[in-house]
């Protein structure tokens, strides 16, 4: 019956897509910071209004969801419970995603991609994003139903991660010595120039053809979100490992990153500090992971939520932070 339930998402997401690429956005255009605000906004919206299905139904048992023992904490899922490891998955995910558009942006930028290809790009990337995460979370969630260890070795992982951004600062980096780039180089014909939006052109035989320049920034942004599903897919797990409501929490999250990135782009050196609160939010996922049956006989039923709101705050004080410091700094150069 859960079948049925993945069906209809799918075709969902398909449909959103199809809208996106073959209806609001079938020109190429630079995308505006303003229309890309309108549209984060529009994509935030979905993804919040799909806590509703979730709520009912998990609540309800519709199509049989909700009716198994989930691995993390050894709860059946209610209506409640599930809506609260939803919201809190798609807030982490969301906020993990933010990190991706500091890379992005440094991407497009070597590789000149002009503004009005780069909503191509991020398209075609969210769709290989969401293949390659689909697959990753059906391998993570066969691993826990088998090996309930696996999630110590996830929180480990997380925990690491935190540390390291925390404590390790990483300098500009060069996509040229990048070794996608070079495999790319070294055996893939690559044009010199960008021929429109196409990816593929024909070479200087009728048989040959070459990649364009728009093709080898999609393969980096694509290597690229691979890197990050490997920090966000067990922070995911360290919520919940019914894979619904995993998948659905990541699709949703990353559906609205191409929005996000023509809203932050340009911004993005403001907030400081987004880096340490992301650390920080790892760090939460990660002991949560762990403790979770202590966390919940301390915390009691509703510790889920209460780690959604820790989870609000550390990236609400990321931002504030950010800003004020931002703002200190402006009126120092001003004086």
């Amino acid at each position: 019956m859960m079948i049925t339930v993945w069906i209809g998402f799918l075709a969902f997401v398909l449909l959103l897509l199809a809208l996106d690429l073959g209806v609001f956005h079938r020109t190429a255009k630079e995308v505006h910071p303003k229309e890309a605000l309108a549209w984060s906004a529009v994509w935030i919206a979905i993804g919040l209004s799909f806590a509703v299905f979730v709520f009912f139904g998990y609540e309800n048992k519709w199509f049989g969801m909700g009716t198994g023992v989930d691995p993390v904490d050894g709860v059946v899922n209610g209506g409640a419970v599930a809506t609260e490891k939803y919201l809190t998955g798609y807030v982490v995910e969301k906020s993990l995603s933010i990190d991706n558009i500091f890379v992005i942006a440094m991407l497009f930028s070597f590789f000149a991609v002009p503004g009005r290809l780069q909503h191509r790009v991020l398209f075609w990337g969210v769709l290989g994003a969401l293949v390659m995460r689909g697959l990753m979370i059906v391998a993570g969630a066969r691993l826990i139903a088998e090996f309930h260890w696996v999630l110590y070795l996830f929180a480990a992982f997380l925990i690491l991660t935190a540390l390291k951004m925390l404590f390790t600062k990483e300098g500009p980096r060069d996509p040229s010595r990048n070794i996608v780039v070079r495999i790319i180089k070294r055996f893939l014909p690559v044009s010199s120039e960008y021929h429109g939006d196409r990816f593929l052109v024909r070479g200087p035989t009728p048989r040959s053809f070459l990649l364009t320049p728009l093709a080898v920034a999609l393969i980096l942004v694509e290597t690229t979100d691979l890197i990050f599903a490997v920090d966000s897919i067990p922070a995911i797990f360290a919520i919940t490992a019914d894979p619904f409501l995993v998948f659905t929490s990541n699709v949703f999250a990353i559906l609205g990153l191409r929005s996000l990135y023509f809203a932050l782009a340009g911004m993005i050196q403001k907030f400081r500090y987004l880096k340490t609160a992301l650390a920080l939010v790892l760090l939460l996922v990660g002991f949560k992971m762990i403790f979770a049956g202590w966390l919940k006989s301390v915390l009691g039923d509703r510790f889920n939520l209460i780690i959604l709101l820790g989870v609000l705050a550390i990236l609400a004080g990321g931002v504030v932070a950010s800003l004020y410091a931002d703002r200190k700094a402006g009126t120092a150069r001003g004086n």
